[in-house]
């Protein structure tokens, strides 16, 4: 076993006869500079760490290649991968973007130019059961929180919360030749 300073002169051997080389080597398949100077300096970082006696190695330049080919294919799969998830998640955002103008472009303009919506609105609340249109209407046209209306109206906020949920079912049953508008109006 040497000494520390025997390590240490000897380290500084190796390093400077293969960093550039290596450095130059990971850089023709890394693109970046930067990211091949990161990887030698990792290597380095390791074969200080792990005090390896290089006098033991019978072909270090095959040794030092092979790490370093290892780290360049890890660093690859590892930005092949990245860049993958990154195209996926884009693909995903694009067909979003694609299904939602389709959908505003075949939205009915007649829904919205037609003069009896709030009529037709008017006629469903109607419609619903006398406590769950008073909870309704306190809560989406007069503006009511729903713990307020359970106060107001001495029910528990769970009652209040299962009439809000039978307006909404019956609302959306009612409206579904206008169920964009009733998506803007009380969602």
């Amino acid at each position: 076993m040497q000494t520390l300073t025997g390590y240490k002169a000897q380290f500084e051997e190796v390093y400077v006869s293969h960093y550039a080389r290596m450095k130059r080597f990971a850089q023709q398949y890394l693109i970046r500079e930067e990211d091949a100077e990161n990887i030698v300096q990792d290597i380095f970082s390791d074969l200080w760490e792990k005090k390896m006696e290089f006098s033991s190695c019978i072909n270090l330049h095959g040794y030092l290649f092979m790490i370093l080919k290892n780290r360049c294919i890890d660093f690859l799969r590892h930005k092949t991968l990245e860049q993958h998830t990154f195209e996926e998640i884009q693909n995903e955002y694009t067909r979003s973007l694609k299904l939602k103008l389709a959908s505003l472009e075949e939205l009915d303009n007649s829904l919205l130019s037609d003069n009896n919506i709030d009529a037709v609105i008017q006629k469903t609340i109607d419609t619903l059961p006398e406590k769950c249109r008073e909870i309704f209407v306190m809560n989406k046209i007069e503006g009511k929180k729903q713990r307020k209306i359970a106060e107001e109206l001495n029910l528990s906020i769970h009652t209040v919360e299962s009439q809000m949920a039978i307006a909404y079912k019956k609302l959306k049953e009612a409206l579904k030749d206008y169920i964009p508008l009733f998506l803007f109006f009380f969602i």
